[in-house]
C-alpha cells in the first residue's frame, strides 16, 4: 500500500508543492530581517517621496518580499488542483513549522557559546563577536514574528476565498483573473496586517506611517503579481504534462467540489 501511495502522481505532486511551499515560507522569514534598496538593486537613483503626509519614503524592502510572491502562486496552483482544504492544510503546516524553527532559533541563541574559539573566529572579517552576530540575524523581534505569521495565515485564507469566488463565476476560463486577482487582494491584506501588528501595536507607529509604508510595499507586490502571471500558465502546463490532461481535469473538478459526469 505504501508503494502505491508513493507512486501515485497526485500524491507526489502534492508532496513536492507542499515541501517547496513550506521551505520557501521559512526561508522568507529567515531572510526577512535584511533590508535592501529596490532602486539601487535595479541600478536606479533612490527617489524620496511623500505619501499620506509621511515624507522621506523610498523603496526600501525586506529580502523576504523576494520570495513571498512565489507563495501566493503556489497557493493558487494547490487551490486549482487540490482545493481549499489542501491550501489550508499546507498553510497551517507552514505556520507550525515556522514557529518550531523560531523556538529552535531561540534555544540556539541562548545556548552557551564557545568562548575559546567561536566568539572571535570571524574578527578578521569584521565580526568581532559571533554570538552577537548570530543573535542579531536570528533574533527577530516578537512583534515582527507575530505580525508576519498572522499576516501570512490570514492572507492565505483570503486568497483561497477570493480564488474560489472568481472561479465559480468564470469556470475554467481566465486563469490569470482568479490567480492574479486573488493574489492582489491577499497581498494587500498581508501588507497591512504585518505592519499593523509589528509596528502599530508593537512600536506605536502613527496610522499615516503604517498606511504609507503599506502602500509602498503593496505597490511592489502588485507589480510582481502582474509580472509573475505567466508563471501560473507555465506551471499549469508542466503539471498537466506530468499528470495527463484527463487526470488534471478530474482533479480540478474535484477541487471545486464538482462531480464527474457519468
Amino acid at each position: 500500500m505504501i508503494h502505491k501511495i508513493l507512486s501515485d502522481k497526485p500524491t507526489k505532486l502534492f508532496l513536492a508543492l507542499t515541501s517547496f511551499f513550506v521551505a520557501n515560507a521559512l526561508i522568507a522569514e529567515c531572510i526577512g530581517g535584511k533590508l535592501f534598496s529596490l532602486e539601487r538593486f535595479l541600478g536606479l537613483q533612490v527617489s524620496h517621496f511623500s505619501l499620506f503626509g509621511e515624507s522621506g519614503l523610498s523603496y526600501t524592502l525586506t529580502c523576504g518580499v523576494l520570495l513571498w510572491p512565489l507563495e501566493f502562486i503556489l497557493t493558487d496552483i494547490v487551490n486549482e488542483y487540490f482545493g481549499t482544504r489542501a491550501v489550508k492544510r499546507i498553510s497551517y503546516t507552514a505556520v507550525i513549522l515556522i514557529l518550531y524553527a523560531f523556538v529552535m532559533f531561540y534555544f540556539a541563541m541562548h545556548t552557551p557559546a564557545d568562548t575559546d574559539f567561536w566568539i572571535g573566529s570571524k574578527a578578521a572579517e569584521g565580526v568581532p563577536d559571533m554570538q552577537k552576530g548570530f543573535s542579531a540575524v536570528f533574533g527577530q523581534g516578537m512583534w515582527i514574528i507575530a505580525g508576519s505569521l498572522a499576516a501570512f495565515l490570514v492572507s492565505q485564507l483570503v486568497d483561497v476565498f477570493v480564488f474560489h469566488k472568481i472561479k465559480k463565476r468564470t469556470g475554467e476560463k481566465h486563469v490569470w483573473l482568479r490567480a492574479t486577482g486573488s493574489t492582489l487582494v491577499s497581498q494587500l491584506v498581508d501588507s497591512f496586517i504585518v505592519l499593523y501588528i509589528a509596528f502599530k501595536i508593537g512600536n506605536d507607529w502613527s496610522w499615516q506611517r503604517v498606511l504609507a509604508i503599506c502602500m509602498v510595499n503593496y505597490s511592489y507586490k502588485f507589480l510582481m503579481a502582474l509580472l509573475l502571471t505567466p508563471l501560473i500558465y507555465l506551471l499549469e502546463f508542466c503539471i498537466e504534462r506530468y499528470l495527463g490532461k484527463e487526470l488534471a481535469t478530474k482533479m480540478k473538478h474535484a477541487a471545486m467540489g464538482k462531480k464527474e459526469a457519468a
